[in-house]
């Protein structure tokens, strides 16, 4: 998927949240594929070809593995990660970060963060 370098993965076991966080980045202007658990997600990552994306959005609270161990599975991919999540604890924002998250969001979020977020990493500012 050669196309797939600016799309955005999302990461979400709730397909509601999946699909409201695409068409959000859809309308502006950034190309999302969503994933219902972080096995579909990963498996996706060693199709062939190989589904590449930008950057991808994880839930933190996923029934099998949790965003942070897709986090923890993609270390050193040099793949961005920004995590969500609706139980908001010190102990899984450290652990985010020390893993490379490079933005933690709680749910519900203000729209105009994620797309700021996902838009540094995919102009290539991600300490924007």
């Amino acid at each position: 998927m050669s196309a797939s370098r600016q799309s955005v993965a999302i990461v979400d076991d709730e397909e509601s949240v999946g699909r409201a966080i695409r068409r959000l980045l859809k309308s502006a202007g950034i190309d999302a594929v969503a994933f219902a658990s972080g096995e579909a997600f990963l498996k996706a990552l060693h199709t062939t070809p190989p589904y590449e994306p930008a950057c991808v959005i994880l839930d933190f609270q996923m029934p099998g593995l949790t965003g942070l161990d897709v986090q923890q599975r993609l270390s050193g991919s040099g793949l961005p990660v920004i995590i969500i999540t609706a139980h908001d604890e010190p102990r899984v924002r450290e652990q985010a970060r020390a893993g490379g998250a490079l933005a933690y969001l709680c749910k519900p979020f203000d729209e105009l963060d994620l797309i700021d977020a996902v838009r540094s990493v995919l102009d290539g500012d991600p300490d924007a």
